[in-house]
């Protein structure tokens, strides 16, 4: 597994097929993995904020989920091989966890997004196993913290999707990973369970071919205009630190 350094982001150059492999054999490891997805809105907070930038290179798989950091390491003159989006590679961590009998737990979203996604997705695939659920709206810290990982460790899940917007949900997973039980992957994957619920959608393929997957989301979401503007702000850094 090569690493690209991406503006001091070590991402995996890996494509979707040799990132589940990846996943796959963390089913049968004996120690957790953790999978987190940064786009380049993400990455350049990472470049403005050094503990972010530590703490997603503290990742086991880094995927880059988004156009953006894809052209930054063409910028750089050392690309990646491809996006690798975070909803895509969910749900196909989702199929395999159907097909090879992994119990999986969502965590996030707003109150009903997490049961209705576990809906939704067993009608897709109906010998999915979604063992436990729970919103995004809970205290971080402190018992209530403590009774999520509780709920997370008894129900038995071995894939653990956890949806509370980045950079929450990273850290998150970094404060709270060395105390489940029997989970073997666990992901930070932003909005992907409004995706699955239907209560968001993604961009029409046109968009998604045409790398204008934000363009769409932003057309969706004016009042986003203050963080997409991260975007072009990555851009011209890389392009500054590739003539350095």
């Amino acid at each position: 597994m090569t690493k690209i350094n991406i503006r001091g982001i070590y991402f995996d150059n890996i494509d979707m097929h040799e990132a589940l492999v990846l996943a796959e054999n963390a089913m049968t490891g004996e120690t957790i993995k953790t999978v987190f997805t940064p786009n380049a809105e993400i990455a350049q907070l990472a470049a403005e904020q050094k503990e972010i930038k530590n703490l997603l290179n503290r990742a086991d798989i880094l995927l880059p989920d988004g156009a953006g950091v894809v052209l930054a390491s063409k910028i750089l003159k050392t690309p990646l091989k491809e996006k690798v989006a975070g909803v895509e590679f969910g749900e196909n961590i989702l199929a395999l966890a159907a097909e090879k009998g992994y119990p999986v737990y969502f965590l996030g979203g707003k109150p009903t997004v997490a049961e209705l996604a576990a809906q939704k997705m067993k009608e897709k695939y109906p010998a999915l196993s979604i063992v436990g659920m729970h919103d995004g709206y809970f205290l971080k810290n402190g018992a209530e913290n403590d009774a999520i990982i509780r709920n997370i460790n008894e129900s038995g899940a071995k894939i653990l999707f956890v949806c509370l917007g980045a950079p929450a949900q990273e850290q998150w997973i970094d404060a709270n990973k060395n105390r489940f039980v029997s989970v073997r992957l666990v992901m930070g994957l932003g909005g992907s369970l409004d995706v699955y619920a239907g209560t968001v959608r993604r961009a029409p393929k046109i968009f998604i071919r045409m790398h204008l997957e934000w363009f769409y989301r932003l057309c969706k979401e004016p009042r986003r205009i203050g963080r997409m503007m991260k975007l072009p702000k990555y851009i011209i850094g890389t392009v500054k630190d590739s003539r350095r």
